[in-house]
């Protein structure tokens, strides 16, 4: 195979690498739960534009940051027992005040109220739970997202802009002039590894980048920058883009160019390996159109990094993480 197909590189290096990783919600989760196993130094940086549900609540009620993607993050990079994560992440039925809640959720909000500031509440909290690594909010305050969609009308609210089942032109946030953490400009610019995804591409990528000292940190860093696409296409945001046009779309958001790898899902061999995704119910998968891919990324990895877990498709968090401590050792 070439090297756009496969990233076959040996691990002999004792040198802690710098990974940061960006996005939010379950798909970041799960790639750093393959990450966490490996001795680097790991922080991801998390999105704070989530309005609905528990976080959606909690942003209302109590003016915080919504904590929602930083609870799944933070139970991911975990090292507790398991009764522990899972009390973290348990969510309240039955009581009208609690119900949709998570613990992790009211826990973070209730640290925020004791300590008086969001990032030094996910600071406590992970020490509480012996994450490994470091969780950094893309801002320590709210951020709205708004999207203009195909037809020129403005959504606001990261909750509401998938429902309305039309075209994203492009996603925008305020306040405009929202600032990081003072040290999350510092963690981009001395990292070896920027990862982006997989996740929701307008709601839970690209906010982390909206922000402008981040954006820029990310632009003038000389770490290896790689995007993990998304297996399936997303209703309502991505509905049948092909793995290019989710690189357009970072790139039309930063300004330009900047990644140097991509690593897809060989789609063809998921199809194969599970024949029991029907045609009629098979989910909208990513297509990799290569050619386009290949003239906008240095390097593309296409590789087996998908599977069916309770019915639903997902990273194969071990084999995601394998091919990018790889790739960050060839580098």
């Amino acid at each position: 195979m070439s090297k756009k197909e496969r990233c076959d590189i040996a691990m002999p290096s004792t040198t802690i690498k710098r990974v940061v990783v960006f996005g939010g919600g379950t798909g970041l989760s799960n790639i750093l739960r393959g990450l966490k196993r490996y001795p680097i130094d790991l922080t991801a940086i998390v999105t704070v534009a989530d309005d609905g549900g528990s976080s959606g609540r909690l942003f209302d009620q109590y003016d915080i940051p919504p904590p929602g993607d930083i609870r799944q993050v933070m139970a991911a990079l975990s090292d507790v027992e398991p009764l522990i994560e899972k009390m973290f992440q348990y969510r309240f039925e039955g009581s009208d005040d609690l119900k949709g809640h998570s613990l992790g959720n009211l826990m973070l909000t209730a640290l925020t109220t004791i300590t008086g500031d969001f990032a030094r509440a996910v600071e406590q909290m992970g020490l509480v739970l012996n994450i490994k690594g470091k969780v950094l909010p893309a801002a320590n305050q709210r951020i709205t997202l708004h999207a203009e969609l195909e037809d020129g009308s403005i959504i606001t609210g990261e909750s509401k802009i998938p429902l309305y089942g039309r075209k994203i032109r492009n996603v925008f946030i305020s306040p405009e002039d929202v600032k990081p953490l003072p040290e999350t400009a510092a963690t981009i610019k001395k990292a070896d590894l920027i990862v982006f995804g997989p996740g929701s591409l307008y709601t839970s990528i690209l906010p982390t980048i909206l922000v402008q000292d981040i954006r820029d940190a990310v632009l003038q860093s000389t770490a290896k920058k790689v995007y993990v696409g998304n297996l399936t296409t997303q209703r309502g945001e991505t509905f049948r883009y092909t793995a290019s046009e989710h690189v357009q779309a970072l790139y039309d958001h930063a300004g330009e160019p900047f990644l140097d790898a991509v690593l897809v899902n060989n789609v063809e061999a998921f199809r194969r390996a599970y024949k029991s995704v029907g045609e009629e119910t098979e989910p909208w998968l990513v297509e990799n159109d290569l050619d386009k891919l290949q003239a906008l990324v240095p390097e593309v990895f296409v590789q087996e990094i998908a599977t069916v877990y309770n019915g639903t498709i997902m990273h194969k968090s071990a084999d995601v993480a394998d091919v990018l401590m790889r790739y960050i050792e060839r580098t």
